[in-house]
């Protein structure tokens, strides 16, 4: 297949990309550093600086949209909020009019969003269709996944991918957390109860593979693990992974003064999201559990 792919050079992107060409795809990535972007995904695939770049006459198979601003990397001030929303909307809306002008249309576009979707929730499991909690996190995905949908005028089939927190080797917030538990500084946030949705990054990839080489599916899919946790369980798996205690909790009144307004809705609340249409279609899960997806990216970590 011919592929274009926003956000390729990172965390998901970078892995996404190498596991393409392996199977003799031909990547097209959209980056703003040409430099970095080279040292990150080498030289077999095609690097564009703008989609302006692209001749009308082009032909992709599919677009793979995973371009934004890592939603827990900094305070929520106002102009992060921007930030966060403009990151997503430009990219999206410049791949809608990218569509709009090429004569060969592709067939699918597989475009990023976020469990954010539903807004923090309690323990209650939620589904593609579940009722939302209006905040932020909500708005910035729901905006992200209509502009992406404008796809669908266009006879393009469109999958939100709504993921939760992915865990992997070399990134993501296991990158951040791992040095702190091995440490033994690690601990459970608040009370521990918040639920945390989480997935492997190689199921993520499995995920965007099993829907591009699908016909028919469209729509909204929940990219999480079947086994969510709250967060007093995910601080004690890690920490045994690690084989370190974790006794240094981090009181609820702390995170919200450190990280303000995006500690206390994304590490003080979570969602208990399930996988229900991936589960509907037969899809297996490679890492189905908390305890086998931390062994493999401890794995994984320590071989590199």
């Amino acid at each position: 297949m011919r592929i274009l792919i926003t956000g390729g050079t990172g965390f998901i992107g970078a892995r996404l990309a190498e596991e393409l060409q392996a199977e003799g795809h031909e990547l097209t990535v959209l980056v703003r550093d040409y430099a970095r972007a080279r040292l990150i995904l080498g030289t077999r695939p095609e690097l564009l600086r703008s989609l302006d770049e692209v001749d009308q006459e082009r032909q992709f198979d599919a677009i793979i949209n995973l371009a934004g601003a890592g939603i827990a990397d900094k305070r929520w001030t106002a102009a992060r909020k921007r930030l966060l929303l403009n990151s997503r909307l430009q990219t999206t809306k410049a791949l809608i009019k990218l569509c709009q002008r090429l004569r060969h249309r592709p067939q699918v576009l597989l475009s990023a969003s976020a469990v954010g979707f539903y807004g923090a929730h309690g323990t209650e499991p939620l589904t593609e269709t579940s009722p939302v909690h209006d905040e932020f996190s909500h708005q910035l995905c729901k905006r992200w996944e209509e502009e992406a949908r404008k796809a669908e005028s266009l006879d393009i089939r469109v999958c939100l991918m709504r993921f939760g927190v992915v865990l992997g080797p070399g990134g993501g917030m296991l990158g951040r957390l791992l040095p702190m538990f091995r440490l033994a500084l690690g601990g459970r946030l608040g009370d521990g109860q918040q639920m945390l949705s989480w997935v492997h990054r190689a199921d993520v990839i499995k995920v965007m593979r099993f829907l591009l080489a699908s016909d028919a599916e469209s729509g909204v899919f929940n990219v999480t693990a079947p086994d969510a946790v709250n967060n007093a369980t995910f601080t004690r798996e890690l920490a045994a992974a690690v084989n370190r205690p974790a006794v240094l909790p981090l009181p609820a009144p702390l995170v919200q003064l450190m990280f303000g307004e995006m500690g206390d809705r994304l590490l003080l609340h979570g969602q208990n999201v399930k996988p229900a249409r991936l589960q509907a279609l037969g899809f297996d899960f490679k890492y189905p559990d908390l305890r086998s997806a931390l062994a493999a990216c401890l794995c994984d970590s320590e071989s590199n």
